[in-house]
């Protein structure tokens, strides 16, 4: 088993979560976050001054997902939250030792 986290730009959240149910996930995990890559952040007008915006707003979605289908995952979120611009987020795979779904008891890939 498999946890894919992608960090992503907010308003490609709904498509994202569109075209992960597409692909046969029942459920996931979604977080408001804040982080800067490679961007750095950037500056903005308020009022006539300016300032810098260090910390940008993303949405961090993780789901639990089996080994067989880790790509087809991978590849349906890089689809739908690509816009080609800088800071459009990163996706990451972590081993996942073992997930127990609390109200049945159920364990490894029947939890999820």
């Amino acid at each position: 088993m498999k946890l894919v986290a992608a960090i992503v730009k907010p308003f490609k959240l709904d498509s994202v979560r569109i075209a992960l149910n597409d692909a046969g996930i029942s459920g996931l995990t979604v977080t408001e976050v804040k982080g800067f890559g490679r961007q750095r952040g950037h500056t903005e007008l308020y009022r006539g001054a300016e300032y810098t915006v260090d910390f940008l707003p993303k949405v961090k979605i993780e789901v639990a997902v089996p080994d067989d289908k880790v790509d087809e995952i991978v590849e349906a979120i890089l689809e739908h939250s690509k816009t080609g611009k800088i800071g459009d987020g990163k996706v990451f795979v972590y081993n996942l030792e073992n997930v127990v779904r609390i109200r049945t008891g159920e364990v490894g890939e029947e939890a999820i």
